[in-house]
């Protein structure tokens, strides 16, 4: 084994984004379109957030209070939105454009003892769920899920052990995973 473990994202990286964008967009254009500008909003959101990180709070909460404000409109009814448009329907379309090679690589180090694990800026468990991967990572963090990053990417907070506070050069941390 050439590393110790395997740290990936998932979105544009356990599959093919550009694909899943199309089917997407084709989807909300047809069934959707009243959602629109609630992503839009929300997606801008994501990069004020990323400029402008607040401390110790979950980005993802944040994103979707800020968009619901922004918009004047119910939380619980952008959150249902975001989840229906970003997280349950796109699940239909990610199996399809998995990225088989990388993920029979990552499958072959697990299997010989490696340990692997997702940091993502969304929730992950329902696209985990949607391509069949919720067994192939040893850890999630993933922002709006239990025990997220308070950062987002590229932040080092979710690539770090917890507890730790320096970013380590070997990848090796024991009695993390």
């Amino acid at each position: 084994m050439a590393h110790d473990a395997w740290l990936v994202d998932l979105d544009g990286t356990l599959y093919s984004a550009a694909p899943v964008k199309v089917m997407m967009a084709a989807e909300v254009l047809v069934f959707g379109r009243t959602a629109i500008p609630t992503l839009r909003q929300f997606r801008r959101q994501h990069e004020l957030l990323r400029e402008n990180p607040p401390d110790a709070l979950d980005p993802y909460r944040t994103q979707l209070e800020r968009t619901a404000k922004e918009l004047e409109r119910d939380l619980e009814e952008v959150a249902a939105l975001v989840t229906e448009w970003m997280h349950v329907r796109p699940g239909r379309w990610l199996r399809l454009f998995r990225r088989r090679a990388l993920l029979a690589e990552i499958a072959a180090h697990r299997a010989l003892g490696g340990k692997t694990a997702l940091v993502s800026d969304y929730p992950a468990q329902k696209k985990l769920n949607a391509l069949g991967l919720t067994s192939l990572f040893d850890v999630v963090v993933a922002s709006g899920e239990p025990n997220g990053p308070k950062r987002l990417k590229p932040h080092p907070e979710g690539y770090l052990p917890r507890g730790h506070r320096a970013v380590r050069r070997s990848v090796t941390v024991p009695g993390h995973w």
